[in-house]
């Protein structure tokens, strides 16, 4: 069987590319996870989902369902649509795990004559993805967050678009940082209630907070700079195993060990890359990758914080003095967390 990922960091494993050309057409090229693009069509449709495909099995279920997959890309000029005609350009599949697996649509479609400005819609996403947009004409290419099926602004044609501020930027990342742990990243979400729920005191879980946001600022800037490149199909089942260690080891103590900050930095070096994930190949003039950076990182730890804090005035807040605190709360909620955990690794290594 061809293993495949669950992956819980769908954020930015889509990828858009909007050409408009001189001869007066345009093309998208759209990169995504071929199992998971032919399931959601899949789904659509009201068939079974299929498991286990081949590249050469995706490509044939993808043609097949061609006009559903041309009818979710919403190509507007000026509000009028341009309908896509789409192909199958690329689908790798690979065996090595290293390697990731990927399907490229490639979609083709007319520019009515003086427009003006054009916007992007695609539908077959759940959750953030970038999109960047060139035009042959004149102005310089623009990547842009879009949230799943929510449509772009409207893009001008032949004039140079205006690059985003620094406050753009540091607005618009911001957010998404935020946004990558609250809502979107639930497996990350349970590795900050398993830190939390070690023990109440502040002092602890400062310490290993601290250890994480280190750990994963790192590996989020030099996986950025392409220093050091590890495939999603790794990192993904080894942040899910991560996430049931913590739990478990709540279950077997109740203090902060000495060697437990050293093992949550040594998570956060993988949720790091995780995190990267989601801004590699955003193709970002140089001079706005770092504030682009620096403001998705204090977005995911103000996502962390907030995580922490609701936990916190939610139940420790009013229980935590209580003798059973432990064995009702900690206990209980750690064992669920550490199952999620477990199913989650299983899953992203087989997509059982």
């Amino acid at each position: 069987m061809q293993p495949c990922i669950a992956l819980a960091h769908e954020i930015g494993t889509t990828q858009v590319s909007l050409l408009l050309k001189r001869d007066h057409t345009w093309s998208a090229s759209i990169t995504s996870a071929p199992t998971v693009l032919v399931n959601r069509l899949e789904r659509q449709a009201g068939h079974p989902l299929s498991e286990g495909l081949t590249p050469e099995a995706a490509r044939e279920k993808l043609m097949q369902f061609s006009q559903a997959l041309a009818a979710q890309i919403d190509v507007r000029f000026d509000d009028v649509a341009s309908p896509a005609a789409v192909s199958v350009r690329q689908v790798e599949m690979p065996a090595d795990v290293m390697l990731p697996a990927f399907v490229v649509i490639s979609a083709d479609g007319k520019i009515p004559d003086g427009a003006k400005a054009v916007t992007w819609n695609y539908g077959l996403v759940a959750s953030t993805y970038a999109i960047t947009v060139t035009d042959e004409a004149g102005g310089s290419p623009q990547t842009v967050w879009l949230d799943a099926d929510t449509g772009s602004s409207p893009f001008p044609i032949a004039a140079n678009i205006r690059p985003p501020t620094t406050l753009e930027i540091v607005r618009q990342y911001l957010r998404l940082g935020f946004v990558h742990i609250v809502p979107e990243g639930f497996d990350h979400i349970l590795f900050v209630l398993g830190i939390f729920l070690l023990t109440t005191k502040l002092r602890p879980i400062l310490v290993q907070v601290t250890a994480f946001t280190i750990a994963h600022s790192v590996t989020l800037g030099l996986t950025m700079y392409g220093v050091i490149a590890l495939s999603p199909r790794i990192i993904e089942p080894l942040i899910a195993l991560s996430i049931a260690y913590v739990a478990i080891d709540n279950i077997m103590t109740a203090r902060l060990t000495p060697w437990r900050p050293a093992v949550v930095f040594l998570f956060g070096l993988l949720h790091g890359m995780g995190f990267a994930g989601a801004l590699r190949d955003l193709h970002l003039p140089h001079g706005q990758i770092i504030p682009a950076l620096i403001s998705f990182n204090l977005g995911i730890e103000f996502a962390q914080l907030t995580v922490i804090a609701v936990a916190f005035l939610a139940v420790a807040l009013w229980f935590r003095d209580r003798p059973w605190y432990r064995m009702r709360v900690v206990i209980p909620a750690s064992a669920t967390i550490a199952a999620i955990g477990l199913f989650w690794t299983v899953q992203r290594i087989c997509g059982v």
